[in-house]
């Protein structure tokens, strides 16, 4: 694919360790460092901010292109498995009418909505909707979403072949689909949500495991949000009014500026997985931010919700501080302070508690997606690089107990989300493995490593090199076998 970024670029998530690929590969003879399991069956799933052309005035690192890299598993002879690597563009509307185009045709997340050539997507407007951000497989499809609300791309999770847009029987909603979708693998069933800057603000639906929409309804919020993810147990989901959102005063003279309210709640949508806005109870805890949950579940009267709450919202940036450095302090989790944090909602008394879970700076929590929605154990999330939206380690939190196991990449080596891969056969939640894939600026490499989930502390089984070092890259799923087109 052509692009028209320049070569001296020196943008900080255009260069180095977010250097974009262009090149997409098919490979089968990869160099491989120990074993890879052969009771690994399934493939794993990442997708990339990937820029193909020159931004429209200031480029954010969510304004990328979306590709998806994929490493499949497969057993082998004896027990030794086998993998494949795959990469493909994401080829959204916007990207093919860029590439018709020859240049950058909408203005992304850093700049004002009228710098935009073209109308667009996304709750904001005028935006392109990129794909680049989640991917998970339900009915067998891999699904790409965008992260202010867009179409869904789907794509064989296995070959990466486009198969076109998500229509549901063109029932599609025309305020699109957020960032974070949720698949429950015990019904099957795919639960979202979007939101917009037009009455009632939120939507939430479910599609079955037929890849049907089944359910859909308002989730009436005071004014315009800006949620990013949400939860989901046996019986209910969860959806999130937090106080941090575009100021509604500039917002009526067409300004998109996020402000953090730290005088208001954050609220909570408790809503029966088929129920409706009358059905909705809502809960207050303290004021912050969550940009991604852990898992939920139901216990006696209570709903238990764990996520990753940030103690800075809207980090002040140093008085000596660069224009990157104040641009991206957002994605700095340790400025953002963010900790693996505990709410519970008491269905009968309409009481909120909660507790921090962990003193350590973590983020991307994965769990074990068997357990998604049920009482659980494990998290596996990410350590951070101090200054940058750069992985650096992995660590497995035991909610339980608190304790935690922890591995920490090189000096120069970056990862990925790391989903959770049962074990064929397995017995156990932590029964199973970590799989992420890395970029190395030491040796200009990536890898996908392999962990044993129950000993990360004692680093990959299995490395296996990519044909290409990637770009850094961040949100990724794990599908087994069972789960494949």
């Amino acid at each position: 694919m052509a692009t028209t970024l320049d070569p001296s670029d020196d943008h900080p998530y255009r260069t180095g360790a977010w250097r974009p690929n262009i090149v997409e590969y098919d490979a089968n003879d990869l160099e491989v460092t120990g074993t890879i399991p052969s009771d690994l069956h399934g493939v794993y799933l990442r997708n990339t901010e990937n820029p193909v052309h020159e931004s429209i005035g200031r480029y954010h690192s969510f304004d990328g292109d979306g590709m998806l890299h994929a490493m499949s598993f497969v057993p082998g002879d004896g027990n030794v498995g086998r993998a494949t690597y795959r990469n493909r563009f994401v080829r959204t509307e916007g990207l093919l009418a860029e590439n018709e185009a020859g240049h950058a045709l909408w203005a992304g997340l850093a700049e004002a909505p009228e710098r935009s050539l073209r109308d667009g997507w996304g709750a904001r407007t005028r935006m392109k909707d990129a794909s680049s951000t989640d991917v998970v497989v339900h009915a067998g499809v891999a699904k790409s979403s965008f992260y202010q609300c867009g179409d869904l791309y789907l794509h064989d999770p296995v070959t990466l072949t486009d198969l076109g847009r998500e229509s549901w029987g063109g029932r599609f909603p025309a305020e699109g689909v957020s960032a974070h979708t949720k698949v429950d693998e015990r019904t099957g069933e795919m639960l979202f949500f979007n939101y917009s800057t037009t009455a009632p603000y939120m939507h939430y639906g479910v599609v079955d495991a037929l890849n049907t929409l089944v359910h859909y309804t308002p989730v009436p919020l005071p004014g315009p949000r800006l949620p990013h993810d949400m939860a989901f147990t046996e019986h209910y989901a969860i959806l999130n009014d937090c106080p941090m959102f575009w100021d509604p005063a500039l917002l009526e003279r067409d300004i998109y500026a996020v402000r953090y309210f730290r005088d208001l709640p954050t609220r909570f949508a408790v809503i029966p997985r088929r129920g409706g806005a009358e059905d909705i109870r809502w809960f207050e805890a303290d004021p912050t931010y969550v940009l991604h949950w852990i898992n939920a579940y139901e216990d006696g009267d209570e709903i238990v919700l764990d996520g990753f709450h940030q103690a800075q919202p809207n980090p002040k940036p140093t008085p000596d501080a660069t224009l990157f450095e104040q641009m991206f302090r957002f994605v700095d989790l340790a400025q953002l302070q963010a900790h693996p944090h505990r709410w519970r909602f008491n269905m009968r008394t309409g009481a909120t508690t909660e507790e921090r879970l962990d003193d350590r700076v973590l983020e991307f929590g994965m769990i074990n997606n068997q357990v998604a929605g049920r009482p659980y154990r494990y998290t596996y999330a990410v350590t951070a690089k101090p200054g940058w939206f750069l992985f650096d380690g992995l660590a497995k939190l035991d909610v339980q107990t608190g304790t935690v196991d922890d591995y920490k990449f090189p000096d120069g080596v970056f990862a990925s989300e790391a989903p959770f891969a049962p074990r064929v056969g397995a017995t156990a939640e932590d029964d199973g493995y970590l799989i992420s894939f890395t970029t190395d600026m030491n040796d200009d490499s990536s890898h996908c490593v392999i962990f044993a989930a129950q000993d990360i502390a004692a680093g990959p089984v299995a490395s296996i090199r990519l044909p290409e070092r990637i770009s850094s890259g961040t949100h990724s799923c794990w599908a087994p076998a069972s789960a494949l087109r």
